[in-house]
C-alpha cells in the first residue's frame, strides 16, 4: 500500500524529502494540484473543494495514510477529511510551540510566513493563543513566495528583492523566523543569506513526518521490506511522466 501526499504543488515536497529520509522502504503517491495553485489567496470553501477532490483521487489508488502536506489545506479541511476516511490523516502544524519555547525568556520575538489564509484561519489563531501566552508572535503573508516556487525560482535577485521588501526592518528583533507553509523550506538558502546569523529558521516538516512513523508504527502499517521504495507523481490528477519535471522534483526531495 502506498502512502498519498497532496498539497497545493510543489510545496510538499519539502515534507516528502523529510519523509524519505525518516520512512525510505514506503512508497509514496505524490498528488500536487499545481493547476489550481496558490491556495493561500482562495477562500477556505475553494481550498475545502479542491482539497477533497485531491484526496478522493489518492483514495483510489490505495493509500494506507495521508499526509496533507499542505498548511493551508490543513487549515480548511483536514477536521472534515478525518470525519470521511477512515485512514490517518497527518496534517501540517506551523512550528510555533517549539519557536516560543525558544524566545520566551531570551526577549527575542517570534515572525511566521505563511500564505493569507493560514494566517486567518482559526486553525492556526488557535495555536498562537495556545502557545503564545506572552505575545511575542507576529505574523507575515508571503503569498508570492508560492508563486516563485511553483516556477521553480527559489533564488536570485527577485526572490531577494520581495524578501528584503516585506521583513520588517527591525528584524533583529526576531530570535526566530517560522516557515509556516510547505513551499517556503525551498527557500531557506536565500532566507539566511538576508536574515542576521543568530536567526533560526525552523519549520513544521520533520514533526510532521515524526508523526506519520509513529501513527503507523502504531497502526502496525510500517511496510516490512527492505527495497527502496518509490514515489509516482500526480499533477492536478494526471500522472507525470516527463522525465525533465520529474528530475526537478527528485532533485527537491534528493538534493
Amino acid at each position: 500500500m502506498n502512502i498519498g501526499f497532496f498539497d497545493s504543488g510543489i510545496g510538499g515536497l519539502s515534507v516528502l524529502k523529510e519523509a524519505f529520509k525518516i520512512l525510505p522502504n514506503e512508497n509514496y503517491i505524490y498528488y500536487g494540484d499545481t493547476d489550481n495553485a496558490p491556495y493561500g489567496t482562495k477562500t477556505k470553501e475553494e481550498v475545502k473543494k479542491l482539497t477533497f477532490k485531491a484526496v478522493e483521487f489518492l483514495n483510489k489508488h490505495n493509500i494506507k495514510a495521508l499526509v496533507v502536506a499542505c498548511n493551508t489545506a490543513t487549515s480548511a479541511a483536514v477536521r472534515d477529511l478525518r470525519e470521511k476516511y477512515s485512514f490517518p490523516v497527518i496534517g501540517m502544524e506551523p512550528a510555533i510551540k517549539p519557536a516560543v519555547e525558544k524566545n520566551s525568556d531570551g526577549g527575542k520575538r517570534v515572525l511566521t510566513l505563511a500564505t493569507p489564509l493560514t494566517l486567518k484561519e482559526e486553525k492556526f489563531q488557535s495555536l498562537v493563543s495556545k502557545f503564545d501566552t506572552e505575545h511575542i508572535v507576529d505574523m507575515l503573508p508571503a503569498p508570492k513566495l508560492v508563486e516563485f516556487a511553483e516556477k521553480f525560482v527559489f533564488s536570485g535577485s527577485n526572490v531577494a528583492k520581495y524578501l528584503k521588501d516585506i521583513l520588517p526592518k527591525n528584524i533583529e528583533m526576531y530570535g526566530t523566523v517560522v516557515l509556516g507553509c510547505t513551499h517556503f523550506p525551498l527557500f531557506k538558502k536565500v532566507l539566511s543569506e538576508i536574515l542576521p546569523e543568530d536567526v533560526d529558521i525552523i519549520d513544521g516538516n520533520r514533526g510532521t513526518v515524526n508523526h506519520l512513523y509513529e501513527i503507523l508504527k502504531e497502526r502496525n502499517l510500517l511496510s516490512s521490506t527492505n527495497e527502496k521504495g518509490r514515489i509516482t507523481f500526480y499533477r492536478s490528477g494526471q500522472l507525470v511522466e516527463d522525465d525533465h519535471l520529474i528530475a526537478k522534483y527528485n532533485n527537491i526531495i534528493y538534493g
